[in-house]
């Protein structure tokens, strides 16, 4: 689904257009002069779409290094750096 909203209902219609951005969780397109200007978004599907493309990011560099033939980490390394950071399981 895409929101398309001109300007002036940016500047007229915030609380609305602020509320729709968080229930619809959807970016809403701006317009000026007809022309695409400004995309308005919630702060939380911001921060969702930084940390997917995080992700995105460094899968890309692991998939790059695993075809330069770059070793890849054991699996007790790989336990030992998550215990780490979230602890020893139980």
């Amino acid at each position: 689904m895409m929101i398309i909203k001109p300007s002036t209902a940016l500047r007229n219609e915030y609380s609305s257009i602020s509320d729709m951005a968080h229930e619809e969780d959807v970016p809403i397109y701006i317009t000026q002069n007809g022309e695409g200007d400004l995309v308005v978004m919630s702060i939380e599907a911001f921060e969702r779409r930084e940390e997917i493309w995080r992700l995105r990011a460094k899968l890309a560099a692991a998939e790059q290094a695993r075809m330069a033939g770059q070793p890849a980490i054991s699996m007790e390394e790989s336990r030992s750096r998550l215990e780490a950071i979230y602890g020893q399981q139980a």
